[in-house]
């Protein structure tokens, strides 16, 4: 088997028949699709059984878990598939092709560790958001502080788990991140990218309280694994160097900022230049 397709849920059964729907409509079907509920009381279950005859190859189990990383872990110890894709209930695959091309960019490509495509971001408003996440461009130490490989459009070898180890469960939120920086920044695996929309990621639920959640589980995940005079720049300059980044897209603007930062460097100079001989006078 090539691909197990894993879904998490727990009470979401319009959420889960959304993604059903999608997995179900795909034109390539010789992939494992597993679904781990979470002892749901509002008829997900009941959700499951009625898609069932549609997959070919199809395994679920309803019991209760200890979050969502829990259930993932599930999820990669049942699968046989040589990579895994993780496709959380209420998001869907962007089309009925994208197995079929993925599959196939895995081998043009290599068979590297890690595949990954286009995220479309769907809020409750109806907006929808192109996020190409790193666009292809090397996953840095730097990229991954400010930011993330998504995990729904991304395809992982299985094996990975086994050498990296498995979802972070006492994290609540950014498991995943953690296992990112571990297999990409610290374990030296190299993702390839595609030019595909490969899922519908749904923005619902995505609030303050998260963010607020997210950023004291990353500082916790940083000081775990990197020393303290490894953090201490990115502490520092991160952020303006990813000003820097965005000011690099328009010429005129990063000129006018190299063009004074150049003055106020020179001015500078010349007060500690002025500094050092009226202190030898």
């Amino acid at each position: 088997m090539k691909l197990s397709i894993i879904t998490i849920n727990r009470n979401n059964a319009a959420g889960l028949e959304k993604t059903l729907q999608s997995v179900a409509a795909q034109t390539y079907n010789e992939f494992e699709y597993i679904i781990i509920d979470g002892a749901s009381t509002d008829g997900s279950v009941e959700m499951i059984k009625k898609y069932e005859s549609q997959f070919a190859h199809l395994r679920w189990l309803s019991e209760p878990d200890a979050g969502i990383y829990n259930a993932m872990n599930k999820g990669i110890r049942m699968a046989s598939g040589d990579y895994i894709q993780i496709l959380n209930s209420a998001d869907a695959l962007a089309s009925d092709v994208v197995t079929e091309k993925m599959l196939a960019a895995l081998e043009e490509k290599g068979k590297p560790p890690i595949l990954y495509g286009n995220m479309i971001k769907c809020f409750p408003d109806g907006r929808k958001m192109l996020d190409k996440c790193f666009d292809g461009q090397e996953i840095t130490m730097l990229g991954m502080y400010t930011g993330t490989l998504n995990h729904d459009p991304a395809y992982i070898r299985r094996n990975l788990f086994e050498r990296h180890g498995y979802y972070d469960e006492s994290l609540k939120i950014v498991s995943d991140w953690k296992w990112y920086l571990q297999a990409i920044i610290l374990g030296g695996e190299k993702p390839q990218y595609v030019d595909m929309d490969v899922t519908l990621f749904d923005m619902t639920g995505i609030s303050e309280t998260n963010k607020a959640l997210d950023k004291a589980e990353r500082q916790q995940v940083l000081t775990q694994l990197f020393p303290k005079a490894v953090l201490a720049d990115y502490e520092r300059y991160a952020f303006p160097i990813d000003q820097i980044k965005r000011l690099k897209r328009h010429p005129w603007a990063y000129k006018l900022v190299w063009f004074l930062e150049r003055c106020l460097f020179k001015v500078e100079k010349q007060k500690r230049k002025k500094a050092s001989v009226s202190k030898y006078e």
